[in-house]
């Protein structure tokens, strides 16, 4: 099947007056995925572009995705109280009321698994199946050094630290992308409510994280502690190019099949 086009945004409002861009591919007769892709990503380049939409619509899927605020063809706002995981739960619901969809299964990777997780938590009646790619449980934007790339936006003050560096530099590489804006909600997100163990989400979970990822002892302590959890571990991917990967592709469709 040949990959459906990408079509042009539709604007959905979020409750704090943010333009939200939206997609969407088949029919509203059809079972909902709704995509949520990561950190300095979107919905086109996150899950279009690597082929999660064509595989989707093939079988027999209505699939909606959203460009994160902060991301894509999104407002990007540059203060840090604009970025809260309260926040970005409030917009997928915002994209969820403005499509009239009152049951759906998720799918997220990095930020968009945290975004997943929490919903999942919030809407157990709205969100049945849930598939999370490359989360860990804890605050993993502790490492990121905000005064250094602030300063790296403020006058070209290189990056020292490794993590940092590899952030700034992988966020600056993809074109539309708005550095100040990423680092705010960096800052916006950090210390804010995070993945807990002690409170997992009810539903049946996917996680699937990369064999070469720093956090897949993590993200398995996570499906360990989630009663309906499974694990599947993607085999030689690290957190960068899991998405694309066709073995996570096929495990995900296949429990997102197994209703």
């Amino acid at each position: 099947m040949i990959t459906p086009e990408a079509p042009a945004p539709v604007i959905v409002m979020s409750g704090d007056g943010l333009k939200i861009a939206t997609y969407s591919w088949g029919t509203d007769d059809q079972p909902t995925v709704v995509l949520v892709h990561g950190f300095a990503s979107s919905a086109l380049l996150n899950f279009h572009a690597s082929g999660w939409v064509r595989d989707l619509v093939r079988s027999g899927y209505r699939v909606i995705a959203h460009d994160q605020r902060g991301h894509g063809a999104s407002d990007k706002p540059h203060h840090p109280s604009d970025y809260t995981l309260e926040l970005l739960v409030a917009d997928l619901i915002a994209v969820l009321d403005t499509y009239m969809i009152d049951e759906t299964q998720y799918v997220g990777y990095s930020l968009g698994s945290r975004v997943g997780w929490q919903a999942a938590i919030d809407l157990p009646d709205r969100i049945s199946r849930v598939v999370l790619g490359g989360i860990p449980d804890g605050d993993p934007l502790t490492r990121f050094r905000v005064d250094e790339a602030r300063r790296f936006l403020a006058d070209g003050t290189a990056v020292d630290d490794r993590i940092t560096n590899a952030y700034v530099t992988m966020a600056g590489a993809i074109a539309g992308n708005d550095l100040e804006a990423l680092v705010s909600l960096v800052e916006g997100m950090r210390g804010g409510a995070q993945p807990d163990p002690a409170n997992p989400p009810t539903q049946p979970v996917l996680f699937a994280t990369g064999s070469d990822d720093g956090i897949l002892e993590k993200s398995i302590r996570l499906a360990d502690a989630t009663p309906q959890g499974s694990f599947f571990e993607i085999p030689g991917r690290h957190h960068f190019n899991a998405p694309v990967s066709r073995q996570f592709k096929d495990a995900a469709l296949a429990f997102l099949a197994a209703t």
